[in-house]
């Protein structure tokens, strides 16, 4: 059996780790495409290193343009790829220009498609990655979804046939990063002489909340003004929008740091106070961690996270009061798996041939 796994995203090269190594221990031939969707070497390159990924079989380099550039460009150089590799199975994962381009060209190339991370909804037509995901579903042959929670949307879209349960590869591998750090320090820490439980580790990178100047400057604003040092990662993105809007970043009790190698992001985050967000995988992995979360959205795919108490979704305007509140009941709920779905997703991937 020969897999290609196709990838472009942060999120996305943390998902394909487990799935990387369970071919290379059960003898699946597995091809490797990074689109260059995200070509800031700490968002790329360097997670093949940290995570003990094998360097891409093809870096098609598209970089950075709007969605329909993007996933035009995407799609067009995939069709040459596909055909040249003849997997099996073309693998996507999540959400991303890189899932929807890669599944659109492999289902026409007539190659059996399998979406890893399916059935998420936020139910936000807004939000571009919803138009992803939702397409996405519709068109493969295959729906591995992460929690039965997921496995329920796409039953009630009449795709039940296609679906399997197999739990969330981002905990396999968020397991096995947390052992290997669990005795070393953060390098938070260390850099800015922080003590653990002292500080606030931020991302914030979505177009609804770095769009919009005024959006923008209140999420910071709130970020400067709560009480415990804030370190915001500043993603490309928010760097290039705040520098649009003329807005500075660094205030009161926020500073930027530059984004982590997944090792050490998952270091920080098990000795930071709480996480304040809008990325989706950050959110399950603070869940995962069981360090409090605020998301600075109406809405979250992750809704166990929410239900369970560990994160509260909120405007900028609540978010000060959000971050502070007091500490969640602990929990014992598993709904994201048991830290081995990589091997249930090529069981399956091997038993429809």
């Amino acid at each position: 059996m020969k897999i290609m796994s196709v990838v472009g995203a942060r999120p996305q090269f943390v998902k394909l780790a487990p799935i990387a190594h369970a071919c290379h221990h059960r003898g699946v031939e597995h091809i490797v495409v990074h689109t260059g969707q995200h070509y800031d070497p700490m968002l790329s390159d360097v997670f093949f290193d940290d995570l003990s990924i094998p360097k891409p079989d093809e870096h098609l380099g598209v970089g950075s343009g709007s969605h329909g550039v993007q996933t035009g460009s995407i799609l067009s150089a995939m069709d040459e790829v596909i055909m040249r590799h003849k997997p099996d199975w073309v693998l996507v994962y999540g959400d991303t220009n890189s899932t929807l381009a890669a599944a659109l060209s492999a289902v026409k190339l007539h190659i059996s498609t399998a979406h890893l991370e399916a059935g998420l909804r936020s139910f936000n037509r807004a939000m571009p990655e919803e138009i992803n995901r939702v397409l996405t579903d519709h068109a493969c042959d295959l729906l591995l979804a992460p929690t039965s929670v997921a496995a329920q949307h796409l039953e009630r879209e009449g795709l039940s046939k296609r679906t399997v349960v197999v739990g969330d590869v981002m905990t396999d591998v968020l397991f096995q990063t947390r052992s290997k750090v669990r005795n070393q320090p953060s390098p938070i820490m260390d850099e800015f002489g922080f003590s653990a439980g002292e500080y606030f580790l931020a991302t914030i990178h979505r177009p609804a909340n770095t769009d919009n100047r005024n959006r923008l400057e209140s999420i910071l604003a709130s970020l400067g003004a709560l009480p415990y040092p804030v370190v915001l990662l500043a993603h490309p993105r928010l760097v290039a929008k705040a520098a649009e809007h003329g807005i500075t970043i660094n205030r009161g009790n926020l500073v930027t740091h530059a984004p982590l190698a997944y090792p050490d992001l998952v270091a920080s985050t098990m000795r930071a106070r709480g996480i304040i967000t809008d990325s989706g995988g950050l959110q399950k992995e603070a869940f995962l961690l069981r360090i409090p979360c605020t998301t600075v959205r109406p809405e979250t795919e992750w809704v166990e996270t929410v239900s369970t108490g560990w994160n509260v979704l909120v405007e900028p305007e609540n978010l000060a009061e959000a971050a502070t509140r007091t500490q969640p009941t602990p929990v014992t709920d598993t709904p994201y798996g048991d830290g081995h779905t990589a091997n249930r997703v090529i069981d399956e991937l091997a038993s429809r041939g």
